[in-house]
């Protein structure tokens, strides 16, 4: 899903969202990670340069500071990722790393529970939340989300804005942390008789006795 025509504004977000600048550190531990709790082949990118580039930043936590696997958008800065669990998700946090260059992401807005977002509607849609992510940063930065919203998650998409200058967009690594639980399979149950006793029924064919006309 790399095609991206569309026309759009830089402008910033106007539904008045709380960004954050500067997470708390250690607001969750790596142990939360979500990865293996990812569909990883159902992860899907728009405006990406390069065919599953944005699949490939959604890496493991070992492998965070590689820098192989970059993605980088195409037609312009903007870009769009949709990322779904394998169960219901509560969302602490989402880690974003990218290039220290005016490459950079700015802003992210960020959608749960909704595959239907595209650049005709991310940029005036309001979003669950929004984060501003700096420039001339090689750290990983973890967002904290509000947990009361971020709960029952089944998927996450994340709209890209803009960036700190540049022509396209690069993003180095992204995470995400919280707590996952398995979708409730709820058993199906079925209520027959053995034997059907004729007493218990009545009959569906009316006696001729009792037709006139």
């Amino acid at each position: 899903m790399s095609e991206h025509s569309h026309s759009h504004s830089h402008s910033q977000d106007n539904h008045g969202h709380e960004h954050s600048h500067s997470p708390p550190p250690d607001t969750t531990f790596d142990s939360q990670s979500l990865y293996s709790h990812i569909y990883h082949d159902q992860i899907w990118t728009m405006n990406e340069s390069e065919p599953n580039a944005g699949r490939d930043v959604v890496k493991p936590w070992n492998e965070r500071y590689d820098t192989e696997k970059i993605l980088e958008s195409d037609a312009d800065e903007q870009l769009i990722m949709f990322i779904p669990f394998t169960g219901l998700v509560k969302l602490y946090s989402i880690l974003i790393r990218s290039t220290p260059d005016a490459h950079a992401p700015k802003t992210i807005k960020l959608f749960r529970n909704r595959s239907d977002i595209d650049f005709a509607t991310a940029t005036d849609l309001k979003a669950d939340a929004t984060i501003e992510h700096p420039v001339g940063t090689l750290d990983i930065v973890e967002y904290p989300l509000k947990r009361a919203i971020f709960s029952n998650v089944q998927s996450i998409t994340l709209f890209i804005l803009d960036n700190h200058g540049e022509d396209t967009t690069k993003v180095t690594y992204v995470g995400l942390r919280g707590e996952w639980k398995e979708l409730s399979k709820d058993p199906v149950i079925t209520i027959y008789e053995a034997a059907a006793n004729p007493s218990d029924h009545k009959s569906l064919v009316p006696d001729e006795r009792y037709v006139t006309g």
